[in-house]
């Protein structure tokens, strides 16, 4: 098969970003076409790829601020027609989905999240600082976005959806069926740090932005006088400290090779916000400790109660102490919690998305019915996959 693989921007490096090292890793001589492309921003071992870029590549100052082109993205991606291939991987959360391509090519999704600020833009403007009159502007905008983004949706030949809660909001927003394959997680670089003893702290990894809800954790560590360390940084971390007793530590930014040993040594990761999946908490788990999340998006599948944590009901400070309070963390088996974190590995990931690719694309050339047949054989002992919704 010919394969183009497709990302919204390349001007920063995150979750979106660990997906795309693995696309690559199953497609390393496919293309990738993406609206901008800011060297700099983005490890140095991309340049040895084939990244080809839209015109918006050339938009001064869109690396840094990528965020106030918005009205251009969809008429950018509208205006990008791709021929030649088989079939066009897109790695989406913005509007890469929407690009056309000939009836003889096969558009596979690997949908992030349906564009957040179109279909989720009061709880995006409520975590974001724009201004009033902007937020003015934005709202018809956003709507002429919404008629355009569930048309484009429409053009994809098949959605698979990286949690339970994309894969129903998929079909909120779409009306499109999805399958369900997780992202990839490097699980054995966690593991490797385990250790049956741990430390007399709690933990968090993240980006300080006020989404994440940082701030339930920072009040509730605060008022039960629990040890909190938090390693990250951003936009948010003044108002952290503000909220913070003298039990609460911030570590700021911690380079990847320390995060394993500093996970390994947690009591629990604490993850009190609502994420479309949540890739700390699998690392977490693959060095055996715990999880204490808010009940909500991708901690559904990745947090099983009484086994890999604890989860709490409502985004407050007082559900996150009541679970808090009441949790012990030697009531955890570490190995079991790492044995159920290893179906979220970078290898099972690519191996399933490979198995979807090459599936979809035989029937269609055999003008077949897809239904996908997941290829991986889970360890005994490990939770079965879920496959109640695994068909496109």
């Amino acid at each position: 098969m010919k394969i183009a693989l497709v990302h919204d921007w390349l001007n920063q490096s995150g979750g979106a970003e660990d997906v795309l090292e693995a696309l690559k890793r199953a497609y390393p001589g496919s293309p990738l076409y993406t609206s901008i492309y800011a060297r700099s921003r983005v490890p140095a071992h991309y340049r040895d790829w084939d990244i080809r870029t839209l015109w918006m590549d050339r938009m001064p100052g869109i690396y840094g601020r990528h965020q106030i082109y918005l009205p251009l993205y969809a008429l950018a991606w509208n205006q990008l027609e791709l021929s030649g291939y088989d079939v066009i991987l897109s790695n989406k959360s913005g509007f890469c989905h929407g690009l056309r391509f000939s009836p003889d090519s096969l558009h596979i999704c690997y949908c992030l999240t349906p564009t957040r600020y179109v279909w989720q833009l009061e709880a995006y403007l409520a975590g974001e600082d724009i201004a009033g009159a902007a937020k003015l502007l934005l709202r018809p905008l956003v709507a002429g976005l919404k008629r355009w983004d569930y048309a484009a949706a429409q053009r994809v030949s098949h959605f698979i959806a990286i949690s339970s809660a994309v894969q129903e909001r998929i079909k909120r927003f779409y009306g499109r069926d999805s399958a369900l394959i997780f992202p990839p997680v490097e699980t054995a670089r966690f593991a490797s740090a385990a250790t049956p003893k741990t430390g007399d702290y709690f933990l968090i990894v993240s980006r300080l932005i006020p989404y994440k809800r940082i701030d339930l954790a920072v009040q509730a560590a605060t008022e039960l006088g629990i040890k909190l360390k938090i390693a990250g940084a951003g936009r948010d971390l003044h108002r952290l400290r503000a909220l913070a007793g003298d039990r609460v530590e911030f570590l700021g930014y911690v380079p990847d090779a320390e995060l394993p040993e500093l996970m390994a040594g947690c009591r629990a990761l604490i993850f009190p916000g609502l994420e479309d999946f949540g890739i700390a908490p699998v690392q977490a788990q693959a060095a055996g400790r715990p999880v204490i999340a808010f009940g909500g998006g991708g901690a559904l599948d990745t947090v099983i109660p009484g086994i890999t944590g604890e989860r709490f009901a409502e985004l407050t400070a007082d559900s996150l102490k009541e679970v808090w309070r009441e949790f012990d963390h030697s009531a955890y088996n570490p190995e079991e919690i790492q044995l159920r974190a290893r179906k979220f590995d970078v290898s099972v990931f690519v191996a399933r998305i490979d198995a979807f690719v090459r599936q979809a694309w035989h029937a269609r050339k055999s003008n077949q019915e897809f239904q996908f047949r997941d290829p991986v054989v889970v360890e005994k002992g490990c939770f079965p996959w879920n496959t109640e919704n695994s068909s496109a």
